[in-house]
């Protein structure tokens, strides 16, 4: 494996998603996506590029960069830490922008922003938006943007071709699942269980059943997040996801071990998400 207010309906840009197409890339080879998290500026700025560079230089298909946010309402312990230490060390939102830059002049994986909504705001959506797509970036998870409160995201995303994931919860109803299918692009993000990030010794089995509806809503491609921490996880979830997303895991590992620690728990990851479809 090789690094490479409700709104009317989005219009489709000119830009084919470079997610899009490694998720079909890694299905038609018979296993599924894996997909790492890393906060930018942990342990450092430049120690984050290093750590994403070794994500995808030991399998992981596609890179989740998060930016550090004051109020991470989502986050677990073990990415609440790294990101209060990425603050502390004096973390700004156009430092996210120049290691997306840093990443994709060495690696072939699509990177993804994981960000919560306001600072997007406060740097300019349409600004962000052009300074992203300047990098090299292929677009947002927004955790914390619903698809009824997304109008600016849509006129910006459809303008630059970017992205755009959203999240879909067990919780959700069938209509809201259908809108999450119908205006995501790259893939829709499953979240595998309710609450907030972090490793668990199993994932929850509502994932199956989110996925399945996902499927009845249209989603071509579905990825699930939240609690995978083990390349038997990993293939558990690839049997009837499209993609697997692995986050407290591996920044545990960085912040234990350092870069070699997390190219050898991605390498293990990424063997987990190889053949799946050939075994089941």
């Amino acid at each position: 494996m090789t690094a490479t207010t409700k709104t009317s309906t989005p219009m489709t840009p000119n830009r084919t998603s470079r997610v899009e197409a490694t998720i079909a890339r890694r299905k038609a080879e018979g296993g599924g996506a894996l997909i790492g998290y890393l906060p930018v500026g942990f342990p450092t700025l430049a120690e984050s590029i290093g750590a994403a560079v070794a994500l995808a230089e030991n399998g992981v298909d596609i890179i989740e960069l998060g930016l550090p946010y004051s109020d991470p309402v989502m986050d677990g312990p073990v990415i609440q830490a790294a990101t209060q230490q990425a603050l502390a060390n004096g973390f700004r939102l156009r430092h996210g922008i120049e290691a997306v830059a840093a990443i994709t002049a060495r690696v072939d994986a699509p990177v993804l922003v994981m960000t919560y909504w306001n600072p997007i705001l406060q740097y300019g959506v349409d600004r962000f938006a052009d300074d992203l797509l300047a990098a090299g970036g292929a677009g947002l998870i927004t955790p914390d943007l619903i698809p009824d409160d997304a109008a600016d995201w849509f006129a910006a995303s459809d303008r630059t071709g970017l992205d755009r994931v959203f999240l879909a919860a067990p919780s959700s109803s069938d209509e809201r699942l259908a809108h999450a299918v119908e205006v995501s692009r790259g893939f829709v993000y499953a979240v595998s269980t309710m609450g907030i990030t972090g490793a668990r010794s199993d994932v929850d089995s509502a994932a199956r059943v989110l996925v399945d509806r996902l499927r009845l809503a249209g989603a071509t491609s579905a990825c699930v997040g939240l609690g995978i921490s083990t390349p038997e996880q990993v293939r558990e979830i690839l049997g009837y996801a499209d993609g697997a997303i692995v986050g407290s895991a591996l920044v545990k590992a960085l912040s234990d071990g350092g870069v070699p620690a997390l190219g050898a728990l991605a390498a293990r990851l990424a063997a987990g998400a190889t053949g799946i479809r050939a075994a089941v």
